[in-house]
């Protein structure tokens, strides 16, 4: 009897602990809120004060009073190094961690190789290609097929080819990568034949990555070549303004910039920024100091934050304009190739490993829109998050 009361005890005990523990969670998440709002409260006072006493001083005396160059280059540093650390701040509250909300299984099944490549309409719409598939699939952000379109050239027996990599248009047409055959092939619907047809636009070496820029060209990565590639096309399909990127080390994927330029990753380990005048802006290496293994897939989002899937190390990170790299998923990948995110705040993995789409929530909310910046874009009932976002809890 007296075991039977110690388990009963344990049981009734067992949701109070746990009721403590939540309670004692949020009081420490809401103490630590309150530090960290109060900080930023304060620093903000003193710089106002110290520049409304200092600017009319200034202003009003030849030299610099008793301060020194040497306290002068202090507070530079000092205030650099500050700046830094509110950027990581604000960035760690705004990033979710390996909040993964859905799998969409390869729309091909295990027939063929793994998902490779990806894209994401602003609509939501993704575009999804598979190792040795000669498909490209349209699904909705769900994972709902849409549409199969078989990779097929028109009047030929054996005709087939395999996409590596997709994108659309700007006059919305699909267009992919076709590493086997070294050409790029769009899909054009308006034909006399009620299916449409893809017609092959240009030859290139070994094409692995797609995009589309800014301006409307067409950007692929020539993976043996080392180069990318940028054209424009018109109505007709033909091929105009062709440019070249030379002397990369195996570039995979490629991704536009809003603000022109593009995002191109390097099999050999590094991920490299370029102008919309095709000059090196930086690499992402260099100027974060982070060490990549393999690095795969890249997407960049609407606020030009840069997102790189590592092979290797099986992770996401984010490189944003301003502060320290962000690991959005550090773990549950196998082998993440292709990547795109949406103007929603979600993130899709093409994992190869595991054969399917993984989509996260990387953004505790998503962009706002421009046409109502009051207003969330996508889902209006998203509220914030009770907890702290990335920012770990220190001891006090």
């Amino acid at each position: 009897m007296a075991a039977g009361r110690d388990s009963r005890q344990i049981l009734l005990l067992t949701p109070n602990r746990n009721k403590r523990f939540v309670m004692d969670y949020t009081l420490e998440t809401s103490q630590q809120k309150e530090k960290l709002l109060k900080t930023i409260y304060t620093l903000q006072l003193k710089s106002i004060a110290t520049l409304q006493t200092a600017s009319p001083l200034l202003s009003s005396q030849r030299g610099m009073g008793m301060v020194t160059q040497h306290q002068v280059h202090q507070l530079a540093d000092k205030a650099k190094s500050l700046c830094g650390d509110l950027d990581n701040i604000k960035n760690l509250l705004h990033y979710c961690q390996d909040d993964l909300i859905r799998q969409i299984p390869n729309p091909t099944g295990s027939r063929y190789g793994g998902v490779s490549g990806i894209h994401c309409s602003l609509d939501g719409s993704i575009y999804v290609t598979a190792e040795s598939a000669p498909w490209v699939h349209v699904l909705s952000s769900t994972g709902q097929t849409w549409q199969s379109l078989p990779c097929r050239q028109t009047g030929k027996e054996n005709g087939t080819f395999l996409p590596e990599d997709v994108t659309v248009t700007r006059m919305g047409m699909v267009a992919v990568a076709d590493i086997m055959n070294g050409a790029i092939w769009v899909f054009n619907p308006h034909t006399s034949l009620s299916k449409g047809e893809w017609i092959k636009i240009r030859k290139v070496g070994s094409p692995r990555g797609i995009g589309v820029d800014s301006m409307g060209k067409i950007l692929v990565a020539d993976y043996a070549q080392g180069q990318v590639h940028s054209f424009a096309l018109d109505h007709a399909f033909k091929t105009l303004n062709i440019h070249s990127v030379p002397n990369l080390q195996g570039p995979r994927y490629v991704s536009p910039v809003p603000k022109g330029g593009f995002v191109v990753s390097e099999e050999c380990g590094d991920v490299k920024v370029f102008t919309s005048s095709r000059k090196l802006l930086c690499s992402l290496s260099s100027k974060y100091g982070h060490r990549f293994g393999n690095p795969a897939g890249v997407c960049v989002d609407v606020e030009g934050s840069i997102l790189v899937a590592d092979e290797q190390h099986r992770t996401v990170h984010l490189f944003p304009e301003h502060g320290a790299p962000v690991c959005l998923v550090s773990s549950g990948l196998r082998r993440p190739v292709g990547m795109a995110c949406s103007s929603f705040g979600h993130l899709f993995v093409a994992d190869a490993g595991e054969n399917c789409v993984k989509v996260f929530k990387y953004r505790v909310r998503p962009p706002y829109s421009p046409t109502n910046p009051g207003a969330p874009c996508g889902n209006p009932s998203l509220t914030p998050r009770k907890g702290m976002g990335l920012v770990p809890l220190q001891p006090h």
